[in-house]
């Protein structure tokens, strides 16, 4: 890595953590979940939380902790499904990782690559070159949770582009009614929507649309929520939609607050992707190589 502790890897050091999460979240949860109880439990602060790859604007930790599964995977740890939930295996459950332990399975699989590369048994001068140069670059692509490519796109929009976009996506959902407003006069709100529960409940609903690299203020959510409480029109429902993230603090505001909901760029992703508006899927087959490991050796 081009930033690591004590010549680790950085992504090694969440392999317990994320463990750890999972065990705390009843054995498997969503990305973002685990995410979020890592920083919960380590008191992450908001700024690695938040911190992103020059190269490609990809958020750091939550990529870093999507390469420290992959690792598990291969350990058998990790349940291998590609659905969008990471889940514990038996043996993942009764599996508690330090430092150390962590390191151990790091390199059991960089010279298990090794071997395969030079399809012999590797002696430990170029293990270590291995180590080396997995350690020298920062690993943005892969198993990223957060797709950069999409993102990158979202934040190359115009304002009023995205607003638009925003509302198309809507409409993905089942929203009617769907307009976007005049933005001199939009009074800090971007949009109105109508989501039709059943055939005799309708919710009115806001949107706001923020094209954000970083955090958005909480004093910006704050400022929309007043701007919905004192709207002529009234309002069931809230939309904060960006391609950023939120604070801790916004978050709990979210919670407080029935009518809000908060959209950050890892959730618009999947929104995009689910309805797949704007993206073309692709199936990618890779190698399990705990499967092939079974083999490698077999005299």
């Amino acid at each position: 890595m081009s930033k690591k502790k004590n010549g680790n890897a950085e992504f090694v050091k969440w392999f317990g953590p994320v463990i750890d999460a999972l065990r705390d979240l009843g054995g498997s949860a969503k990305p973002r979940e685990i995410a979020g109880r890592i920083g919960e439990n380590l008191n992450i602060p908001e700024e690695t939380l938040n911190a992103r790859y020059e190269k490609s604007g990809q958020l750091k930790f939550p990529n870093q902790i999507a390469w420290a599964r992959q690792y598990l995977v291969w350990e058998e740890l990790l349940d291998s499904s590609r659905h969008g939930v990471w889940a514990l295996t038996p043996k993942g459950w009764s599996t508690r990782l330090d430092e150390k332990q962590s390191r151990e399975i790091f390199l059991k699989w960089v010279k298990i690559f090794q071997e395969l590369r030079e399809n012999k048994n590797s002696t430990e001068g170029e293990t270590e070159k291995v180590v080396k140069a997995l350690e020298s670059t920062e690993p943005e692509e892969g198993q990223a949770v957060v797709k950069p490519t999409l993102i990158e796109v979202l934040q190359s929009i115009s304002p009023i582009g995205f607003e638009h976009l925003c509302g198309r996506l809507l409409k993905e959902y089942n929203f009617e009614n769907v307009e976007i407003t005049q933005r001199s006069n939009d009074g800090g709100i971007d949009g109105y929507a109508t989501l039709k529960l059943n055939p005799f409940v309708s919710l009115s609903v806001f949107f706001q649309c923020k094209r954000y690299q970083g955090t958005v203020p909480t004093e910006k959510v704050q400022a929309f929520i007043g701007v919905m409480e004192t709207n002529r029109r009234s309002v069931e429902k809230g939309l904060m939609i960006t391609t950023g993230s939120f604070a801790k603090n916004a978050i709990e505001i979210e919670k407080a607050n029935i009518k809000l909901e908060l959209i950050d760029g890892e959730k618009l992703v999947e929104m995009f992707e689910k309805v797949e508006l704007g993206v073309v899927p692709k199936t990618i087959y890779e190698p399990n190589m705990t499967f092939f490991e079974q083999y490698r050796e077999m005299k």
